[in-house]
């Protein structure tokens, strides 16, 4: 029986090459955090999850005190007790932020490793629903210093004329006439088959401030308003979807399956975003996924389209991956060696074992910020 040998660690710090800001923050790095998990046959799974503008470290103390002592020696393909012990070690320290999110990137380690040893793609080991490519929306429209509403018109257009159907902007930073204008000169921009999302990033604390942007949106057609309101604040949530056509979609923040199905039953999305990077892991990602299929709700992830792009072919309600055309805002692109491939707006799902690329490590060395160790 294949068992676990070891568990690897380090943590990174990216700057991006522009601050970059969402309706509440601006950001200027980000750190992530990579694991590898080794079986005693030589095969070798990663994993990796975003832990913010700082504090990076936190990730890996998580990793080699609470998590990887769990791993050790185990059978990697015992997926779901691994899951269910690692929660059980950390549920103190756990159940959300960093530490979950720790959980969550040994988690896909494991099923990369275990998808890897079978030869397989990680899309066709989880049972493959899509064949050879998923569609994608492509997500940007961020507020950079300089950046006139022109100018996002021309960007989201350049994502439309690449062949995507669907594409993100930001809202929510400015007033709702200055974010109304925004998203007028986005809609004129785009052929109107093109749609799209808004996301607000947790822009508005009451429902009646919310409903004043929301209802200058209403007009352009938006086919989501994503996170509109704090995480923890669900029962606004619900109060917009009582109030708009607009499609509310949420979750990328949720972490476990307990939270995603208070969303759902309370009715609070008509969308879930779930981010496997966040929730738990492959595993938590599949349940979730399973569950909001009960409910008749789609789920699409955030964020990482080179770990969703498997997920989002693996499963039958999933109808879109988000995906970012360049480096400057999802910069974990800048510490892999391999890219995803397009075909027109949808990806092309990879064929090759696991997740089917791999840290490239002299960029990794060079932007540790906690270098690799290994648990034993």
């Amino acid at each position: 029986m294949t068992k676990i040998e070891s568990v690897s660690s380090c943590a990174v710090s990216l700057p991006l090459d522009k601050p970059t800001a969402f309706s509440t923050r601006t950001v200027r790095e980000r750190h992530y955090l990579l694991v590898r998990v080794r079986g005693d046959d030589g095969v070798e799974g990663i994993g990796f999850c975003y832990v913010g503008s700082a504090a990076g470290a936190l990730g890996t103390v998580a990793v080699r005190e609470l998590l990887a002592p769990v791993l050790i020696g185990e059978d990697p393909y015992r997926v779901e007790g691994l899951w269910d012990e690692m929660y059980r070690e950390s549920v103190l320290q756990g159940r959300a932020g960093t530490v979950m999110r720790a959980l969550s990137a040994l988690d896909i380690a494991i099923w990369d490793r275990n998808a890897r040893a079978c030869g397989l793609s990680l899309a066709r080991f989880l049972g493959g629903h899509a064949r050879e490519t998923v569609p994608a929306y492509a997500s940007g429209g961020y507020y950079l210093e300089g950046k006139t509403d022109e100018m996002l018109g021309e960007e989201l257009a350049g994502y439309a004329a690449q062949g995507f159907t669907a594409v993100k902007m930001k809202v929510g930073r400015l007033s709702p006439e200055a974010e109304e204008n925004r998203i007028a000169a986005a809609r004129e921009a785009l052929d109107p088959e093109v749609l799209l999302m808004l996301d607000a990033n947790n822009a508005w604390r009451d429902l009646p401030t919310a409903l004043e942007y929301v209802r200058r949106y209403e007009p352009y057609d938006p086919y989501w308003i994503e996170e509109p309101f704090p995480v923890d604040d669900i029962d606004n949530h619900v109060r917009l979807v009582e109030n708009t056509a607009v499609t509310v979609a949420t979750g990328e923040i949720e972490a476990g399956r307990w939270r995603f199905q208070e969303l759902l039953e309370k009715g609070a999305a008509g969308i879930l975003q779930t981010d496997a990077a966040v929730c738990g892991g492959i595993t938590e990602f599949r349940r979730i996924a399973a569950m909001a299929a009960g409910f008749g709700v789609p789920v699409c992830p955030h964020w990482f389209h080179d770990l969703h792009v498997h997920l989002v072919a693996a499963l039958p309600n999933a109808p879109f991956v988000e995906y970012f055309a360049d480096d400057q805002v999802l910069n974990f692109r800048r510490l892999i060696d391999r890219q995803l491939e397009l075909r027109g707006g949808d990806l092309v799902v990879p064929s090759d074992p696991g997740l089917g690329f791999g840290f490239d490590q002299a960029a990794v060395e060079k932007a540790a910020i906690v270098p690799w160790a290994e648990n034993k």
